[in-house]
């Protein structure tokens, strides 16, 4: 397989949908609110109808953001009824090290993508993954950052290992509301 061209590559941004409140349990433990599954499945659909199917998603191991990519997929597929749209799966990495990361740290994740990879989806929390897209396209990036399922959808300049700062403009942002 030769690498994935330029032009066609896109690093997608997720923030996780919304999490129940804090309780007396870990952070990591959080699940989401019936509204974060009902965006994250609308953030799903919004990928499928812009054909933003991934190869690669890289996901935190918290459970917000595991439950996050669990509804994304099924907004993605649809239900057999509905005919959504199918795709090969996508590799899926669950990553310990996308929890409380640092943009440098994300960045180190998404530079260790196959360069084969087309279309890659990161889920994380704020404020890495804010930071992160505010790195790869420092003027148009939002000031405000990223709020729950947000999509900020990246076009990489270079391949996936050479990321680094103002590398990756901004070409799409969504915010999904289910």
């Amino acid at each position: 397989m030769t690498d994935a061209s330029v032009d066609e590559r896109m690093l997608v941004l997720l923030r996780h949908a919304k999490a129940e409140q804090p309780t007396d349990g870990p952070d990591v433990e959080r699940p989401l609110t019936a509204r974060g599954r009902a965006d994250a499945a609308a953030a799903g659909f919004w990928l499928a109808r812009h054909e933003l199917l991934p190869d690669v998603v890289l996901c935190s191991a918290a459970l917000r953001t595991r439950q996050t990519w669990h509804n994304v997929e099924m907004g993605m597929t649809g239900s057999p009824s509905e005919g959504g749209p199918a795709g090969p799966l996508p590799i899926v990495r669950y990553e310990p090290d996308a929890y409380e990361a640092h943009p440098e740290d994300l960045l180190t994740l998404v530079r260790r993508v196959e360069p084969t990879a087309t279309t890659v989806l990161l889920i994380a929390h704020n404020p890495g993954i804010s930071l992160l897209s505010e790195m790869l396209d420092p003027p148009h990036a939002d000031p405000e950052g990223l709020r729950t399922t947000d999509l900020v959808v990246h076009r990489p300049a270079v391949p996936w290992a050479e990321l680094a700062r103002g590398t990756a403009l901004i070409s799409a942002r969504h915010t999904a509301r289910g």
